[in-house]
């Protein structure tokens, strides 16, 4: 049922879906790494899969704009993690799901979307996503950006490590995911 759910809402945009496996496989890598049971990586693959479903409400002249988003468009970009929350709790047993999905753009600092959670207000599979969707969005191709490679990429990471990104979650991603 996962994969039907994925395949529908990513037949608009196969960006978002090559994205969203790769980010996928990075929280299931992430999970592994910190040693959570069974059960939750398989939860966490699955949120890593499903974290931008929502973006299947936005319009693509949005998602693929080459330049910078004005107000009305990050606005409408930003809306894509409660849409995707929407979306999973109406499909029976991915209400756990759900959150992880709605809160995937969080910042430990307060000062992300859609809630202003902070801290451990935010679910810990949200924190995985957060960090393995921005690595992922850094060293991949986007019309709005230039591809960062992987010691860049990192770099971002630790400059925002107690900010954005649980500082916990970043070592152990790049220490026993990326640097296996």
């Amino acid at each position: 049922m996962v994969e039907l759910i994925f395949r529908i809402a990513n037949e608009k945009n196969p960006k978002i879906e090559a994205h969203s496996r790769r980010v996928s496989l990075l929280c299931q890598r992430t999970g592994i790494a910190m040693g959570l049971i069974e059960a939750e990586i398989c939860k966490l693959k699955i949120s890593g899969m499903l974290h931008d479903i929502g973006k299947i409400a936005i319009d693509n002249s949005i998602l693929d704009k080459p330049e910078k988003l004005n107000g009305h468009e990050w606005d409408e970009i930003k809306r894509h993690s409660y849409i995707g929350y929407r979306i999973l709790n109406n499909v029976p047993g991915m209400n756990e799901i759900a959150e992880y999905v709605l809160y995937h753009h969080e910042r430990l600092d307060g000062t992300g979307y859609p809630i202003g959670l902070k801290q451990g207000e935010i679910p810990l599979l949200s924190r995985i996503i957060a960090v393995t969707d921005a690595y992922d969005a850094m060293t991949s191709e986007r019309q709005y950006k230039a591809v960062l490679n992987k010691n860049a990429a990192v770099g971002e990471l630790v400059k925002h490590k107690g900010t954005q990104f649980d500082p916990d979650i970043v070592d152990i991603f790049i220490e026993k995911v990326l640097n296996k």
